[in-house]
C-alpha cells in the first residue's frame, strides 16, 4: 500500500539508524497499550463519514493485494538486517490487520478485539506444556503436538457446525493436511504439506534420503522425456519439483524465500551481461551461446551470491543471531 499507507515518521524527516535499539525495551512497555489503541482509533477516523475517500472505498477483497505485499515487504526488511526498516514494515503489516478488523466491525462480524482474544485463547490452548501439565523437552515433541492439537480442533469445529459427529473418523476432514490453503503458490503449498507431514514423523531420518528421492525423480523423468509422452513428462516435473522443495524443507529453510533470492541473484548477473554486451556495442540476442556463457561466468566473478555470509557480513550476522 505503498501511496496510502500511513508512516509513523512525519513527511521529510530523515529516518535515524537503529533508533529503537536505543530506548529501553521497560522505557516503552507501559505504553503499548496505548500506542495500540491510538492506531486503532487511527484508524477508525480514516474510515468515519469525514474521513480518507480512499480509506472508505476500501473493502476485504480490495485489501488483498496490500496484505500480500506489505508481508513480502517484511521479508525484504528481515533480510537487509535493518532494525528501524524492519519495525517499519511490521507496522505496515499490523495496520493491514487493524484495516480488515475495523471493516469487519463496521459489517458487525467482529472486531480487533475478537482478533486478539482469539489468538490468545488459540495459543493457550496449544501450548499446554507451558500453560497446562503436558511435556513437551524438544523442539519436535512441541511440533508433533501443535499438529494433535489442530487436528482435534477442527474434528470438534465440524462437530459444532453438524458436519460430522464428536466422534466422526472421516480420515479427509480430519486430516492433518487440512486447513492448507489451496489458493497458495505452488511452491508454498508443497512446503506447508511437507513440513505438516514431517510432523507426525512422516519424513527421512537423513538428508541422504529425501537427495536419493529427488534423483529418482530425476531419473523417472528423464524416462518420460525420452517417450515422449507430454502429460506423464508434466506429472515427472511436478514431483520433480514437489522434491526439490522437500530438500529444502528438509535442510530447515523455507523454499519460497531460496527461490526468491535465487531469482534476484540471476537478475543481477542478467543485468550484468546485458551490461557487458552493451559496453561491447551489442545485444545479448546477437551473441552466440559461447558468447553467452562468457558473459554468464564474467557476471558470476563480479556478482558474487549476494545473499552470502561472506558478502552479508554484520548485516547477516545481527540478521540471523
Amino acid at each position: 500500500m505503498k501511496s496510502n499507507q500511513r508512516k509513523i515518521r512525519k513527511p521529510g524527516a530523515p529516518r535515524s539508524k537503529n533508533k529503537l535499539a536505543r530506548k529501553a525495551p521497560a522505557a516503552l512497555s507501559h505504553r503499548f497499550g496505548k500506542l495500540f489503541e491510538d492506531l486503532v482509533q487511527l484508524q477508525i477516523r480514516l474510515l468515519a463519514p469525514d474521513g480518507c475517500p480512499w480509506d472508505r472505498e476500501q473493502t476485504h477483497d480490495s485489501l488483498r493485494t496490500y496484505l500480500i505485499e506489505e508481508a513480502y515487504e517484511v521479508l525484504d526488511a528481515l533480510e537487509s538486517g535493518d532494525p528501524d526498516k524492519f519495525a517499519e514494515e511490521m507496522g505496515d503489516l499490523l495496520l493491514q490487520i487493524i484495516f480488515h478488523s475495523e471493516l469487519a466491525s463496521q459489517a458487525g462480524r467482529f472486531n480487533v478485539g475478537d482478533v486478539i482474544q482469539r489468538v490468545h485463547t488459540k495459543m493457550v490452548r496449544r501450548h499446554p506444556h507451558v500453560f497446562g501439565t503436558d511435556k513437551a523437552d524438544s523442539a519436535a515433541q512441541v511440533l508433533k503436538n501443535w499438529e494433535q492439537l489442530k487436528s482435534e480442533e477442527r474434528r470438534q469445529e465440524r462437530a459444532s457446525k453438524g458436519l460430522a459427529s464428536a466422534d466422526a473418523t472421516d480420515e479427509k476432514s480430519l486430516s492433518i493436511l487440512s486447513g492448507i490453503p489451496r489458493t497458495l503458490p505452488a511452491v508454498m503449498e508443497a512446503y506447508q504439506l511437507t513440513r505438516r507431514a514431517s510432523r507426525v514423523g512422516f519424513d527421512w531420518p537423513d538428508i541422504a534420503g529425501v537427495l536419493a528421492k529427488l534423483r529418482e525423480e530425476i531419473g523417472e523423468l528423464e524416462l518420460e522425456i525420452a517417450a515422449g509422452n507430454p502429460a506423464n513428462i508434466e506429472s515427472e516435473a511436478g514431483d520433480l519439483l514437489f522434491s526439490i522443495v522437500n530438500v529444502v524443507r528438509f535442510l530447515k529453510l523455507d523454499p519460497e524465500i531460496a527461490l526468491k533470492k535465487a531469482n534476484h541473484k540471476f537478475v543481477e548477473r542478467f543485468s550484468q551481461m546485458e551490461t557487458q554486451a552493451a559496453a561491447r556495442g551489442k545485444k545479448l540476442a546477437d551473441l552466440s551461446a559461447t558468447d553467452l556463457d562468457v558473459l554468464w561466468n564474467q557476471a558470476k566473478a563480479e556478482k558474487p551470491n549476494p545473499f552470502s555470509r561472506e558478502r552479508l557480513g554484520d548485516d547477516w550476522n545481527s540478521a540471523n543471531r
